[in-house]
């Protein structure tokens, strides 16, 4: 789609809806020159430079991509009329359109019935899971993998409950054995569960997690917010080594993470949270007499921690699952590339007698290192840093990023390696642009010429 038409067509479409009403004269302490805008404007943009490619496929290092052009349009589009989905008489379009993009989640995940809503991020989405834990469970804490994002034990800290991280295995997924001894003790109201870790891409056994949370009196909470459109590849044909198990298994968690700013194409910042029983909204019970008047229907910001919300997301998730659903036709397409391309790649590797790999993707996230002579974690973590720098310069760049592995993460999966050190940093590369798929052979031509001179 042609993004600069559209963008025109967004403005004169707010236009004409504010023709409609009487005309008015903006008053003059809003009043920009021209010419003074363009001077700031060019300076502006100049220093917008300053960044990474991030819409590049031979950029694979963190978790960033631009957002879809319908998701941009969507934004501006209801951007201009800036509304607030904290009360229904702040956005009544955009409220309707969150709750419509609410329900299309909740079916992804295979929930019913449902309570949710979007949010301004993955951390504040599951700081609302967390804080219903707490009430559901008071006195008791949350254990969780402790590959988990850093999001957990800092919002147990915020919310005053302990936070039980558990160790993972030689994949990265949470060791059910630990977990259970964890759970022996009485101290755990909640298990969180990861599809789909931030460092490594690793998916946890939610559905072995279930059955022992069960007997245990225990809640489960999955997060999702890297991951969770990957449930729409489970059981879908020629998508190789996608166990379907946990993802089929969400659906019996009491609640879920997932942020839309990922793989769900749009702009910073959008999370949700959905919790499978709508009684949990007893939680957020509050009044605020100068907003929820306008209607006796459930306003946004009564199920909500955060208050006034940026009604543009909604509008931005709504108009680009028109076009882009979450079902395996549509998102699905797009996850599957990626997917297919981390595979790609770790075959790659896999063959080459410069690079190792540390473990066979689970996602779209590759993790492999420099072979050195001798091969001990020092020599690893040097060589790791050398091209990480070398290349992001040159006629050429490529962009990946390094993960720091600990020394018994590493003997677990190389233990011919000797450990010289705690840990050793390795190269990581995350594949989730669909244009991957077609640049993962230059991508690897690339990291190996770089390798070669270490």
């Amino acid at each position: 789609m042609d993004l600069q038409h559209w963008l025109g067509r967004a403005t004169q479409a707010i236009q004409d809806w504010t023709d409609t009403f009487d005309p008015y004269r903006p008053h003059p302490s809003l009043r920009v020159d021209d010419d003074r805008f363009a001077s700031v404007f060019a300076g502006f943009t100049e220093r917008l430079k300053d960044n990474y490619p991030f819409f590049h496929p031979h950029y694979a290092g963190q978790m960033l991509k631009p957002p879809h052009p319908a998701a941009v349009v969507g934004y501006l589009t209801a951007m201009l009329i800036n509304p607030n989905n904290h009360a229904l008489d702040g956005g009544p379009a955009t409220a309707a359109m969150e709750r419509e993009v609410v329900a299309q989640l909740a079916a992804m995940f295979g929930y019913g019935t449902h309570l949710g809503h979007l949010t301004t991020s993955g951390t504040i989405a599951n700081l609302e899971a967390l804080f219903v834990a707490r009430q559901l469970h008071p006195g008791r804490g949350i254990a969780h993998s402790a590959d988990a994002h850093y999001t957990h034990g800092r919002m147990c800290h915020v919310l005053g409950v302990a936070s039980h991280p558990v160790r993972t295995d030689g994949q990265g997924r949470m060791d059910l054995e630990v977990l259970q001894d964890v759970l022996r003790t009485g101290q755990v109201g909640t298990v969180v569960v990861t599809t789909g870790t931030t460092g490594l891409g690793a998916v946890d056994p939610v559905h072995d997690v279930l059955p022992l949370a069960e007997r245990y009196g225990v809640r489960v909470h999955v997060d999702a917010a890297y991951g969770g459109f990957f449930t729409l590849l489970a059981g879908a044909g020629g998508i190789e080594g996608l166990q379907p198990e946990p993802w089929r298994a969400i659906a019996r968690a009491d609640s879920v993470v997932v942020d839309p700013h990922k793989h769900g194409l749009q702009p910073y910042g959008c999370g949700a949270v959905l919790f499978r029983d709508p009684e949990v909204g007893r939680f957020y019970l509050h009044d605020s007499p100068y907003t929820y008047f306008t209607s006796a229907e459930l306003h946004l910001g009564e199920i909500s921690l955060e208050c006034s919300r940026a009604g543009a997301s909604a509008a931005a998730l709504w108009l680009t699952f028109q076009l882009l659903p979450p079902t395996p036709d549509g998102l699905g397409r797009v996850l599957a590339a990626g997917r297919r391309a981390a595979l790609k790649w770790a075959d790659l590797i896999e063959a080459s007698d410069l690079l190792e790999l540390y473990q066979q993707p689970q996602l779209d996230i590759v993790t492999y290192f420099p072979a050195v002579d001798p091969a001990t974690l020092g020599g690893i973590d040097a060589a790791s840093a050398r091209i990480l720098a070398d290349g992001m310069t040159g006629s050429d760049p490529v962009f990946v990023s390094t993960l720091k592995a600990g020394r018994e993460a590493f003997a677990a999966r190389h233990p011919k390696i000797t450990a010289n050190a705690d840990g050793a940093r390795i190269l990581r590369s995350v594949l989730m642009k669909p244009e991957s798929e077609l640049h993962v052979e230059h991508l690897h031509n690339r990291v190996e010429e770089l390798a070669r001179t270490c």
